[in-house]
């Protein structure tokens, strides 16, 4: 942690009471049964169309696409509710380390709270706890899920407009701990894949960093000298956390590897580092240059972005998700030096142009879920050998018509969950045939 933290108190959590922050019937599912048989509908879009890459730099348009023996993914609206504050949810993430035999549990994060909730068997939806920052003027933008490694309990880290990272304990229900460092606004978290005390900001500061959350320090800073000229709005680690891709408001993307001796070296030194023994502040590594960097993908904010494989997803407010990769479409690796991009294939869809729109991919990298911002979800089956194959559909309530800023799916992929600029969460659950 910086030196300035000693200014901020650690924050006394509030729990509140379950009737005083659900206004749909306490979230439980049985005010759906008599709409059941409207609430969802789901829609086939017949004018988005896909743009897909083809091999000698060519592209090939495709309209409604059929393929056999698969049929369109179908989710039913079995849930919603309001939280009492009112202002835009930004945030929401279910926790995909709970056991299979663990109920499963998901954080929201919008104006001054983080709340918590488990999902429950026919669509019920229970509110766990909630707690609200001291400070009224903060707005958590985003959060993400980790455990204690020694005990296993779930821990969630929670940021947004004043940059300060809180993490909480559910099980003490209190926040634990917070760092400052970034000062200004913090847009996105993510947890190392493989490490669960390694945490990553991003930040409105145009950098990012890496948070030893065991020991307290700050391990690495990743921006400077060429790195992002802008807010920088999204990350994301890699399946082995090897490598990180980011995103900003500088129409760019980086991609960043943590593989160097000099972080990996940082590394371990946080875990064993002594501040009372060394008398000096944790020398956090500064890097300056990113792997690769590219603007040649989007021409406007580029407000979320994930990793699919080797390839890349993200989007701006362009109305579509590019998936691409740095370099040739048969190179497996790329240099610093590498300005050439392949882009592979083009998620279309409408009404989605406004910035910080965050898109959802499941666990097992088979589906994709956007919301745009007339309240409408669009997913999409990508579990196909040909990405130019993947059927939409795009899933609509009548009451759901502002804009859902983030969607979450769970571990298996049969929830989906939604939040919205209305202060509701909303809950998809899968149709078997």
């Amino acid at each position: 942690m910086s030196d300035s933290e000693e200014s901020v108190q650690t924050m006394p959590m509030q729990r509140r009471s379950r009737h005083a922050l659900i206004t749909n019937n306490e979230g439980s599912g049985d005010d759906m049964d008599d709409i059941s048989s409207t609430a969802s509908t789901i829609l086939e879009d017949g004018s988005i169309h896909s743009d897909s890459a083809i091999p000698g730099g060519g592209k090939a348009r495709y309209g409604r696409t059929k393929t056999r023996g698969k049929r369109k993914l179908q989710y039913k609206c079995s849930n919603f509710l309001k939280e009492d504050h009112g202002q835009p949810i930004f945030g929401i993430q279910i926790n995909e380390h709970t056991k299979e035999d663990e109920p499963a549990m998901f954080a929201s994060v919008g104006h001054n709270r983080v709340t918590i909730y488990e999902l429950q068997e026919g669509g019920k939806i229970k509110l766990l706890q909630a707690y609200a920052d001291p400070s009224t003027d903060e707005n958590f933008y985003c959060c993400a899920w980790t455990y204690d490694d020694v005990t296993g309990q779930p821990l969630v880290a929670a940021a947004g407009l004043r940059g300060i990272i809180r993490i909480i304990s559910p099980v003490a229900m209190q926040a634990i701990k917070h760092f400052v460092g970034h000062g200004i606004a913090v847009n996105e978290l993510k947890f190392h894949p493989k490490d669960p005390n390694l945490l990553l900001s991003a930040s409105k500061d145009h950098t990012m960093r890496i948070w030893n959350i065991k020991t307290d320090i700050c391990v690495v800073k990743f921006g400077g000298v060429d790195g992002h000229r802008d807010e920088v709005l999204s990350a994301d680690f890699n399946i082995d956390g090897s490598q990180i891709v980011s995103c900003g408001m500088d129409h760019s993307l980086k991609i960043w590897k943590t593989t160097t001796e000099e972080i990996q070296a940082a590394v371990r030194e946080s875990y064993t580092y002594n501040r009372a023994k060394h008398n000096r502040p944790f020398p956090t590594v500064e890097q300056h240059f990113p792997d690769f960097s590219t603007r040649d993908i989007h021409r406007n904010y580029v407000d979320c972005v994930r990793w699919f494989g080797s390839f890349i997803l993200s989007k701006s407010c362009e109305n579509c998700i590019i998936c691409w990769k740095p370099g040739g479409l048969h190179d497996t690796d790329f240099k610093p030096s590498d300005t050439m991009v392949t882009v592979l294939h083009r998620f279309d869809y409408k009404d989605c142009d406004i910035w910080y729109m965050r898109f959802a991919l499941d666990f097992w990298k088979k589906k994709i879920a956007l919301g745009n911002q007339l309240g409408r979800v669009y997913l999409w089956d990508i579990d196909t050998d040909d990405p130019a194959l993947a059927k939409c559909t795009v899933l609509s309530h009548p009451k759901c018509i502002t804009a859902i800023r983030q969607t979450a799916f769970s571990r298996d992929g049969d929830i989906l969950l939604a939040v919205s600029d209305d202060a509701s969460v909303w809950r998809w659950d899968r149709m078997k045939s």
